[in-house]
Formats: structure tokens, C-alpha cells, sequence
């Protein structure tokens, strides 16, 4: 590495390898991408099933675990966050969702200009390669390759039949103009291999760049400052800590966790708690770390009479089989994204703003990695799309190799709670709809004993768990509970900004990777035309 560059990004995950392109095709711009993470030559890496075997696997997984949390009846949920080259896109689900348009019309509403929906969708579809054409909505010119699922299963069909017998309309895309709806997701993958973000935007051509720098297994120490302005880093590289500095920005692209860490790490956090820690306070700001939100889903398992793919995955052979299916064809099980089946919907049924979102896989399994059920059984989880609870991300040493302290407060509002009892009723009303209730052999887990709303809201603590979606944690906006501006800007920082999901004000209504980099897109217009001023 050199001691200088223009950009400094930390994180190479959905948002920092996506910058790194855009920021690197100037080639006055000297950019340098420092990833905590190894290498991604790890073939389960790149198999869109692989997320069981790299998923709490500390190769590639921080294997973040959460605090003992009263909502979840005092169960400590795990975490899984990418670290590897792609971040938590070499993990992920693959699920390419980008939420409702109202979510981004509420966020210029809560003071942040250009982030509406209008301001926003032209960078989907800028870096989206759309299996299914251009449109109005879609793009085909850009290096992420969103695909059609290469696996379906006639459970998939049966529940894709049964939510619209009870009124879910069936919805082809659920990322054009209305979300509401059931119907197949898309993926992040190309002829049967995931794309991450980092094998989407940091290609071998792009990596050939001059003026480009990657570098894994180099763990942030802390920024370094000259007053209040951002010069540079402090990292550690093979056991030794280096400086590097910057000419123009220092980025975080760490994550809804990380992120928050490194910036009170460095002095910029709550004042009381730093000084607690013998951490020098830089700028004192209660907000950072604050204002952490996830998705909360529950889980329903049915037996079957029909086949899935708990039977598909039960013997040596079947397995075998299935390795030969992609290795020929590129198709089968090994293709699986995280579900196959949206719905979104609102508990209601009535045709309103969807509040919840449904994940249908056609398969069981107490969680990822564990292996499946020795039985025919299928899965719907279902979410509250926007939750009321907050929980926080507090550092709890000044060592940066120690985990921080993360506090989920999940189902701590009565409205979550609320929405949490619906959506088990719903999801039961589904799996009764004729079109579905003829295969259905027995609701295993949590079992139709489970009735009353307080047995339903014991079921939603029970049986729950993340989907991997924390964000916010590093708020956007111009109040003291936000940590930057609406150009991404850190307040009472110059030549800082964070660009990662820890910048949403509020959770989108979906999976966050596409929005991730979405954010990483328009931050780059930003930083790029603020340089020609």
C-alpha cells in the first residue's frame, strides 16, 4: 500500500465495491478499498446455496451475536454479517427487493433532499442488469445481474394459489410500480452463480485498474484527524498497525454495525459513554449508533404430502445428484436462493399499503446450517415491514478487535407486537385456502394448539428471528437524533462520509442489499460531481 490516496473506503461490501468502481473510473482519482475480510476463493461462496456453509463460519461470518433481548423472551439471536470481498452480498439470501416507493418518498419527507422516489430510481437501474428487458422500472445496462430463480417446486405454485384465494393479487414484479402482490422472487446470480457485489463492480478488468488499491485482512484501528477534518486511517495489516492517509475522503462502507463501531472507536459517538472508555471525544454526538432497526420474521413450518426439498437433501445419492444437475446444467437446489415465493400484503387484507412480507421456502429447517427436516415440510416466515422498536450499537472497549455491544429491542412497542399476532393469522389463513390445505399434513411448528393473541405473541417471541436486516444506525438527516446529512456527510466532521445501509432513516419495506446499493450509486454522484465544483 501507498501512504496516500485521494479516497479512502472502508468496507468492501454491497456499498464500498460498488464505490470503488464508480470512484476509480476517473483515473485521476487514487482509491484505496480496505476489506477487514479475506479473500472470496472460497467455492460456497459463489454457489447461490453456499449461505449454509458460510453462514456462522468465522472465515467469512463476524458471527455477531445480539444481547439477551426480553422481547425474543430472552434469547441472544444471532447475526451473520459478511467478512469476505462483497460483505454480507457473498452471504446473503440473494433476495433482490427494493422496497416500496413510499418508504423513499418518507425519507425527503423527514427533511432529506433528492432521496424520493423519483431522485432514487434512476440509480437502480443504473447498476441493475435486468434478466427480464428495460422498462419504465428496470435497467440493462448495468453490471448486476438480477436473474429469474433456475429452481421451482409445485409447493411454490400451491401458496402462490392460495394467497390469492384470500385476496393477495398476483404480482410478477414486485419492484415496479406497485409492491403488493405474490409471486417469484428474483436474484443476484448469473447462470447459476452468485453475484456479489464485490464479483458484480470490482471485476478482473476493473481490479486492473492503476489507481485502484484492494486490500483484505486489514482491520481498521480508527480515523485520524487534524482538528475536526478526517485526513486518514489507522489500521492493522499482518499485525502491525499503518497509517494512510487521505487527500480528499475517508468513507465508511462498514456496515449498520461496524460503521457506528469504527466512528466511536475514533472519538465520535456519545460523549459520556467514550470517556468512559479513555476513547478522546472528537465531536459528541448520542445519536451514533442509535436508531438500529431490523426485520423480525416468524417462522411457520407445515408437513406435506406433497415432495420439497427436505426430501430432495435426505440421502448421499439425492445429494450427489443434485451436484451433477449444476454442474451439467447450472440448475436445481444448489441454485437456491434464500426463498422462492414473495408476498406482500397488508394485515388488513384490504388492500391497503402492505405493512407485512412473506418468504416461502419450499423446504424445513430449524435454521440455516443446521440441515433440514427428515420429513416433507415447507416454511413461511413472515415480517413486520416496518417496525416501531429501536435498539442501539455501543462500543464496550477502546480495543477495535472486540465485538460491540448490540441491543435489538425487538417487539418492544405494542404495535409491533400487534402486527406480529396478525401476521401468524394470516399466514394460517393461507395455508387453509383449498388450493394449499389439501397438502397441508400438520402446522408443525408452532402447532395449531396456539390460538388466543397472547398464545400467537408467545409464538412471535418463540419462533422468531432475524432476517439480517440492520440498518439506520448511522441516521440520516438534519435533527440531533441524525449522524449525516443528506449528502451522506458525517455533522461535525469534515472529510467524512458513511455510505451503507447504518444511513437509512427508516427500514425500507424489504430486504436492504438492493438498497444498499442504490445508496452507494447516488453517494457516488455526489462525491464524484462535488470533486468537479
Amino acid at each position: 500500500m501507498n501512504k496516500t490516496y485521494d479516497y479512502i473506503i472502508v468496507g468492501a461490501g454491497s456499498a464500498g465495491c460498488l464505490l470503488a468502481n464508480r470512484l476509480s473510473a476517473d483515473p485521476n482519482n487514487n482509491v484505496l478499498l480496505l476489506e477487514a475480510g479475506g479473500k472470496d476463493n472460497n467455492i460456497w461462496l459463489h454457489i447461490p446455496v453456499g449461505y449454509f456453509k458460510t453462514m456462522n463460519n468465522p472465515k467469512f461470518d463476524w458471527m455477531y451475536k445480539l444481547e439477551k433481548d426480553q422481547g425474543v423472551n430472552n434469547r441472544r439471536i444471532d447475526w451473520p454479517r459478511g467478512k469476505t470481498l462483497g460483505g454480507s452480498s457473498a452471504l446473503n439470501g440473494l433476495l433482490y427487493i427494493r422496497g416500496d416507493k413510499h418508504d423513499y418518498d418518507n425519507w425527503e419527507h423527514l427533511g432529506n433532499k433528492g432521496w424520493g422516489f423519483n431522485d432514487i430510481l434512476p440509480y437502480f437501474k443504473k447498476s441493475e442488469c435486468q434478466e427480464n428487458g428495460k422498462s419504465k422500472y428496470h435497467g440493462v445496462d448495468g453490471e448486476l445481474k438480477v436473474s429469474n430463480l433456475r429452481l421451482k417446486r409445485k409447493i411454490a405454485e400451491y401458496f402462490i394459489k392460495a394467497a390469492q384465494e384470500i385476496g393477495i393479487p398476483y404480482n410478477p414484479d414486485c419492484n415496479s410500480e406497485e409492491q403488493e402482490g405474490v409471486g417469484y422472487f428474483q436474484q443476484t446470480s448469473y447462470k447459476g452463480f452468485r453475484k456479489s457485489s464485490y464479483r458484480s463492480f470490482l471485476t478482473k478488468k476493473i481490479r486492473k485498474r492503476n489507481n485502484l488499491t484492494i486490500t483484505t485482512d486489514t482491520q481498521m484501528s480508527k480515523l485520524i484527524f487534524s482538528g475536526k477534518k478526517v485526513i486518514g486511517v489507522k489500521c492493522i495489516q499482518k499485525g502491525k498497525e499503518t497509517e494512510i492517509y487521505a487527500n480528499c475522503e475517508v468513507i465508511l462502507s462498514a456496515g449498520s454495525i461496524a460503521s457506528p463501531q469504527i466512528l466511536q472507536l475514533s472519538g465520535i459517538g456519545d460523549a459520556e459513554l467514550l470517556e468512559k472508555l479513555g476513547i478522546d471525544v472528537i465531536h459528541n454526538n448520542p445519536a451514533v449508533g442509535k436508531n438500529l432497526q431490523d426485520h423480525l420474521q416468524v417462522r411457520m413450518v407445515y408437513k406435506t404430502s406433497t415432495r420439497t426439498l427436505n426430501d430432495e437433501l435426505n440421502t448421499w445419492w439425492k445429494k450427489a445428484m443434485i451436484g451433477l444437475q449444476f454442474l451439467f446444467f447450472r440448475t436445481g437446489p444448489l441454485t437456491l436462493s434464500a426463498s422462492q415465493v414473495y408476498a406482500f400484503t397488508n394485515t388488513s387484507l384490504d388492500g391497503s399499503r402492505p405493512n407485512i412480507q412473506f418468504h416461502m421456502q419450499p423446504l424445513s429447517a430449524d435454521k440455516p446450517g443446521d440441515g433440514v427436516h427428515p420429513f416433507s415440510a415447507f416454511t413461511i416466515s413472515v415480517c413486520n415491514l416496518r417496525p416501531e422498536s429501536r435498539g442501539k450499537v455501543l462500543i464496550n472497549s477502546a480495543d477495535p478487535s472486540q465485538p460491540p455491544t448490540i441491543i435489538s429491542n425487538y417487539l418492544s412497542t405494542e404495535g409491533d407486537q400487534k402486527i406480529a399476532v396478525e401476521s401468524i393469522k394470516v399466514a394460517r389463513k393461507i395455508a387453509k385456502a383449498s388450493s394449499l390445505k389439501k397438502y397441508i399434513l400438520d402446522e408443525f411448528v408452532p402447532g395449531e394448539s396456539y390460538t388466543s393473541d397472547e398464545q400467537l405473541l408467545e409464538v412471535a417471541k418463540n419462533n422468531s428471528q432475524s432476517i439480517y436486516h440492520p440498518v439506520g444506525t448511522c441516521k440520516m438527516g438534519h435533527d440531533d437524533s441524525s449522524v449525516v446529512d443528506d449528502q451522506l456527510k458525517v455533522h461535525g466532521i469534515s472529510g467524512l462520509r458513511v455510505v451503507d445501509a447504518s444511513i437509512m432513516p427508516e427500514l425500507i419495506s424489504g430486504n436492504t442489499n438492493a438498497p444498499t446499493m442504490m445508496i452507494a450509486e447516488k453517494a457516488a454522484d455526489m462525491i464524484l460531481g462535488e470533486k468537479l465544483l
